[in-house]
């Protein structure tokens, strides 16, 4: 096999950690939602630590999507 073959690949499964980044922004917003509903004094400080995981996770996604252009240029 080459390596022009093996590039659409490559991209796909960096496509892959993309998906996963927006699951795990589902889930720390969704948990936001259910802390914030059980504590609503809280929200201020849930809010903060909700937004830090998101950008933590949103990283992620930006990673995966420097690699699937990193890939695509190999060509």
């Amino acid at each position: 096999m080459d390596a022009s073959a093996t590039i659409p690949i490559g991209m796909g499964l960096a496509a892959a950690g993309m998906a996963g980044a927006g699951l795990g922004i589902g889930y720390v917003f969704g948990k936001m939602i259910e802390a914030v509903a059980r504590q609503p004094g809280n929200e201020a400080v849930i809010s903060k630590y909700a937004w830090i995981g998101f950008a933590l996770v949103e990283t992620v996604a930006l990673y995966a999507l420097v690699i699937a252009f990193i890939i695509m240029g190999q060509s």
